[in-house]
């Protein structure tokens, strides 16, 4: 008789305990749903407000995708990114005027060689081969050293016009030098990797096209 008293009670609290379960779950898939949109809507004006950091001139962005070019000056491209860490993101912007005209490309970059963890950004370059800008999307370094690279790296790279770009920790002297972050070596290398990588983008795979315009 106990035990049959104690089997009832054990598939009554599993019951309850299933039950429970299962309105939790729901609630979270509901609540999931619903925040789904507003999260994607809010992750899309970053990327606009983002663009619009690194191309500011530009009256419209147009996104594109890489999925479909199998160029081998991209895979190169690609490959030599891969090598420095960095990841080319598969969709890109295409920056236009008032007129219709391209005056630049934004990248999303990423580079998995940050101390912190992976590090985002947006990188502008203009169709005369020059930064237009560089904009963090995500970042995770160290407070007071790495997290300073949006106030002491990103204003070095506006409007330079270099084939890629070196650090250097005893002062930039040369159009292609940065000022490293003291005491980030890492971040700063991941940084300058990251915009590098945009750079070789738009000289081997976007010039030439925009030269035979």
């Amino acid at each position: 008789m106990k035990n049959s008293q104690d089997m009832k009670k054990m598939w009554k609290d599993a019951g309850i305990l299933f039950a429970i379960t299962l309105i939790v779950g729901l609630m979270l898939g509901f609540v999931n749903e619903l925040t789904k949109e507003p999260i994607a809507r809010q992750e899309e004006l970053k990327v606009q407000n983002s663009c619009r950091e690194v191309v500011a001139s530009a009256d419209s962005f147009t996104e594109k995708s890489f999925a479909d070019n199998s160029s081998e000056a991209f895979l190169q491209v690609v490959e030599r990114a891969a090598e420095n860490g960095v990841k080319v993101d598969d969709s890109y912007f295409e920056a236009k005027n008032a007129a219709g005209e391209t005056i630049g490309y934004v990248y999303l970059l990423t580079s998995s060689e940050g101390y912190g963890g992976n590090i985002e950004l947006m990188t502008g370059i203009l169709t005369d081969g020059s930064l237009g800008g560089v904009s963090i999307l995500s970042i995770s370094e160290t407070a007071g050293l790495g997290m300073k690279a949006g106030e002491v790296l990103i204003p070095q790279f506006a409007e330079k016009k270099a084939q890629s770009f070196v650090y250097t920790k005893s002062g930039a002297v040369a159009d292609n030098e940065i000022d490293a972050i003291s005491g980030a070596t890492i971040t700063t290398k991941a940084v300058t990797n990251i915009v590098n990588t945009g750079v070789d983008l738009y000289n081997s795979v976007f010039a030439g096209e925009e030269a035979a315009k």
